[in-house]
């Protein structure tokens, strides 16, 4: 019997059409993303800040303004007082608009963001009994043909749909969110075929990861972001050099279970102070209940009332911070980044909260800790970030659609 041949098999070369296709989009995303970072702002400028050429960038403005994503301003500018007039482009911010849906585990946020990542229109829709994937979709796309209802004249891009638990973004599915009761729901799927729209999906810290990278004010220029998001849910999202890493089927950053030092609430899995348990919103709600000082399951009625003097409340709150910086110290220690933005409601609306937290975290990083730029609507942006996140990367592929 012959031997195999071992000589080395060359890899075939990406066609020429392709590998030119692959570079008009990289370039297209570059100079959508400079005049997001810099608009209004000349052509010459796109040119200087990319390091594309001039022609190059006068050709991805006229494709972009073709697609309606930018306009040119209406005032010219002169360098200097001098010379010719430039004309400045910028986003196109009155006419496309992406659907952002956020999934948790009491009610669903839907909404529309322009294309700078700001909140056009918001609503939350509750969650009656218990969520079943089929209703609380399509409640969703009822949601979201109300809110475009009532905002004439902006078109539908895309819709982004942002979860707990393990999200798949490749296949768009929610492979498993135990608060919520789902495993294996096509959620990319179902709400393609409500809306009629292309339909993206993602973890919702790693959807705010991005939010942060190209709307935000807490980590934008840092060349490396950990994002820990505290609600129910509990889990995390890292990036370097403007990539979130997924890992395999989208896994990463699940942390529910890390073992946090000082907890004392009993897990699911049969241990003591996994990290979900001991920061969810249910379990400071039921300390809050327990001590008399609210009687629902919102946890914006414990800040309200530590806002209110209730020291039981603010001693909760403070507490819940200092775990969460505990947690933040022993990602600082794996990861490194160079900046931690946390979502947790006692750090984003009181500065006693971030204190504490940051004095866990340890004076040498501390400072590095920052809140999430999108206090009062980071629901919605998350969502809405899945989509736009899409968008930067590829514009030439916008496709308005039906809903």
């Amino acid at each position: 019997m012959p031997s195999p041949s071992l000589a080395p098999v060359r890899p075939r070369p990406a066609p020429r059409g392709a590998v030119n296709s692959d570079r008009r989009r990289t370039s297209a995303s570059v100079v959508l993303r400079a005049v997001l970072d810099h608009g209004p702002v000349a052509r010459s400028t796109i040119a200087r800040l990319t390091g594309l050429s001039p022609a190059s960038v006068t050709d991805h403005c006229s494709r972009l303004t073709g697609l309606g994503l930018i306009e040119e301003s209406p005032e010219p500018r002169r360098s200097n007082g001098v010379g010719r007039p430039h004309v400045p482009v910028d986003l196109d911010g009155s006419r496309f608009v992406v659907g952002g849906v956020h999934v948790a585990v009491p009610y669903t946020t839907v909404a529309l963001l322009d294309l700078r990542g700001r909140v056009v229109a918001e609503r939350r829709l509750g969650h009656d009994g218990a969520p079943e994937p089929a209703r609380v979709l399509a409640g969703a796309a009822a949601g979201l043909r109300s809110l475009l209802a009532d905002a004439p004249g902006r078109t539908p891009l895309a819709v982004g749909v942002a979860a707990g638990g393990w999200v798949d973004r490749d296949s768009g599915t929610v492979v498993e969110h135990p608060l919520l009761g789902w495993r294996d729901v096509p959620v990319r799927e179902a709400m393609r075929a409500h809306t009629g729209l292309p339909v993206h999906v993602d973890g919702h810290a790693r959807a705010l990861v991005n939010g942060e990278r190209l709307f935000g004010a807490s980590a934008r220029g840092s060349l490396s972001v950990l994002h820990l998001f505290v609600g129910n849910v509990v889990d995390a999202a890292f990036a370097t050099h403007d990539e979130v890493h997924h890992g395999p089927r989208s896994q990463a950053g699940s942390i529910a279970h890390l073992p946090v030092a000082g907890g004392t609430e009993r897990c699911d899995c049969g241990r003591t102070g996994c990290l979900q348990v001991e920061l969810s919103e249910r379990t400071l709600c039921r300390r809050a209940r327990e001590a008399g000082i609210i009687r629902t399951a919102n946890p914006m009625h414990v800040l309200a009332a530590a806002a209110g003097g209730d020291a039981v409340a603010v001693r909760l709150l403070r507490r819940r911070a200092r775990m969460t910086g505990r947690a933040v110290r022993l990602l600082l220690d794996v990861l490194n980044p160079d900046t931690v933005v946390v979502t947790e409601a006692g750090a984003i609306h009181r500065e006693d909260c971030l204190a504490a937290l940051r004095e866990e975290v340890g004076a040498d990083r501390g400072a590095s800790v920052v809140p999430t730029s999108f206090p009062d609507s980071v629901l919605a942006v998350a969502g809405g970030s899945v989509a736009l996140d899409v968008l930067y990367r590829d514009p030439l592929g916008v496709s308005p659609g039906p809903i």
